[in-house]
C-alpha cells in the first residue's frame, strides 16, 4: 500500500503494545498523509502541532470524561479514579479542584520541596557510586520521584515500595488496548491505594501539625478556597492523581533523557562540557521524547481542524509525540540538540488543562540528569535496554549503564 493508503487505513485501537517500542515513523506517515485522521470507531487521531495545540486550548473542548470512560470501566474503581481526577473534569469542577490542588504547589512548597529533591539525589548517587554497575530505572528514576511524592504525601517508609506498582496498574487502563486481566489489576490498584490514603489522611487529620519538610498532605486536607475544601472523594483520588502524574512523568523524563543521550553522544559530550545546557537538554527531552504521548479531548462543538470539520460528539486523541515532531514548527525535528531554542515543545500540555507539577518535574529533572552526568562521565550501556509496552506514556522498565 501507499502511504496514504497505509495512513487511511490506521486504527488507534489495534495500535497495540507491539508498536509502542517505535511509534513515531507511524505518527510522521500520519502527520504528512492524514494529519486528521478518524478512527473506525469514529474517534480522530491529530499529529500536527497546531491541531494538537488547538484541541487543548479551543473553548469547545471537554476533558470530561464521564461518558467515554463508561464502556470501558462501568463503575468501578478506575471510573471512580479517573472521573474524579483533576485532569479528566471541566470547569467549574476542574477550576475549583486545580485551585484547592495548588496549595501544594505554591512558590513556598516548591522551595521548601527544591532541596528535599537534592537531597534524595545526591544520596541515590553515592549508592549508585558504589555500584558501578546498576539499572537506571528502578535505581534511580524511579527512586527519586517515589520518595519526593512519599514525602509530599506522607507514605510510610515501608509502603513506598506499592507505590510504582499502582502507577503503572491505574496509568495503564487509560491506553487504547487494555486486557480484561489489566483492567482487574488497575482496579484492585486504585482499591489498595485507597485504603492507603485513607489512613494517611485519617492520621494527618488527628496530628495536623505532624507534618514533614516537603509534605504537602496538610494544606490538601485543611486548605480552603472562597471557604470550600477538597471532598473526601476528591482529595483521595487527587492523591491518587499526584503520585500517577508526578510518579509516572518524572521517571520516564529521566530514564528518557539518560537514552536520548546515550543514543547522541555527541550531544552527552556538549552536556558534560557546558553544564549550563542542562535547561534546555531537559526541554529537548520532554520534545524528542515525551513522557505523555497522546492526551484526549472532546469536542462538544463543531471545530475546524485545517480543513477537516470535526463533529460535535467525537472524541480526539491529541498526540503530543507527533506535535513535538512537527517540522512546520521543530527545525530537523528528528534530531537531537540540546541548544534547541526555541523549543516550544507541549509535553506538559498547554491551556488552562496544563500540568500543575511542570515546575516541579522541570526542577526534578535537571538536578537529577544535571548531577548524574557531572557525577558519572563514563557513563555507557550495559546490556539491552527493555522498553515500556505502554502507547500513551513513554519509558523504560529496564535502562542498565556502567559508569565506570
Amino acid at each position: 500500500m501507499s502511504d496514504l493508503e497505509t495512513a487511511k487505513a490506521f486504527d488507534l485501537s489495534v495500535f497495540d503494545k507491539a508498536n509502542a517500542h517505535d511509534p513515531f515513523p507511524i505518527y510522521r506517515m500520519l502527520r504528512e498523509n492524514d494529519p486528521v485522521h478518524r478512527n473506525a470507531d469514529g474517534s480522530y487521531f491529530l499529529t500536527r502541532y497546531d491541531d494538537v495545540v488547538l484541541s487543548f486550548k479551543h473553548p469547545g473542548m471537554s476533558s470530561d470524561k464521564k461518558v467515554n470512560f463508561k464502556p470501558k470501566f462501568g463503575d468501578g474503581p478506575l471510573y471512580t479514579h479517573h472521573t474524579t481526577s483533576l485532569v479528566f473534569n471541566d470547569p467549574p469542577i476542574h477550576t475549583r479542584v486545580r485551585k484547592l490542588l495548588a496549595a501544594a504547589f505554591t512558590p513556598r512548597k516548591l522551595a521548601e520541596l527544591e532541596p528535599v529533591v537534592e537531597r534524595v539525589i545526591d544520596g541515590l548517587l553515592d549508592k549508585l557510586d558504589a555500584m558501578g554497575d546498576f539499572e537506571i530505572i528502578e535505581d534511580y528514576a524511579l527512586a527519586l520521584p517515589t520518595q519526593v511524592i512519599s514525602d509530599m504525601l506522607g507514605v510510610p517508609d515501608d509502603q513506598r515500595h506499592l507505590l510504582r506498582g499502582y502507577s503503572n496498574l491505574i496509568l495503564g487502563a487509560l491506553d487504547p488496548v487494555v486486557s480484561a486481566d489489566d483492567l482487574a489489576a488497575g482496579e484492585g490498584a486504585v482499591l489498595e491505594f485507597e485504603t492507603m490514603l485513607e489512613e494517611l489522611i485519617a492520621k494527618r487529620r488527628e496530628n495536623p501539625d505532624g507534618s514533614q519538610m516537603g509534605e504537602v498532605l496538610s494544606a490538601l486536607i485543611f486548605g480552603e478556597v472562597d471557604g470550600e475544601r477538597l471532598t473526601p472523594v476528591e482529595l483521595v483520588q487527587n492523591c491518587i492523581f499526584l503520585l500517577n502524574a508526578g510518579h509516572e512523568t518524572t521517571a520516564n523524563l529521566i530514564g528518557n533523557t539518560i537514552d536520548m543521550l546515550l543514543g547522541a553522544p555527541d550531544q552527552l559530550h556538549r552536556l558534560q562540557n557546558d553544564g549550563d545546557l542542562i535547561r534546555t537538554t531537559i526541554e529537548e527531552s520532554l520534545r524528542y521524547l515525551s513522557p505523555l504521548q497522546i492526551g484526549n479531548r472532546k469536542a462538544m462543538e463543531d471545530v475546524m481542524f485545517g480543513d477537516v470539520m470535526i463533529p460535535a460528539g467525537s472524541f480526539i486523541h491529541c498526540c503530543i509525540a507527533a506535535a513535538n515532531r512537527d517540522p512546520l514548527q521543530f527545525d530537523d525535528p528528528e534530531h537531537v540538540d540540546i541548544s534547541r531554542n526555541p523549543n516550544r515543545q507541549i509535553a506538559f500540555g498547554i491551556g488552562k488543562h496544563i500540568c500543575m507539577g511542570n515546575t516541579l518535574g522541570r526542577i526534578e529533572g535537571r538536578v537529577a540528569i544535571g548531577k548524574f552526568i557531572e557525577r558519572f562521565p563514563e557513563l555507557r550501556r550495559n546490556g539491552e535496554p527493555q522498553q515500556s509496552p505502554r502507547v500513551r506514556f513513554r519509558g523504560f522498565d529496564k535502562l542498565p549503564v556502567s559508569v565506570v
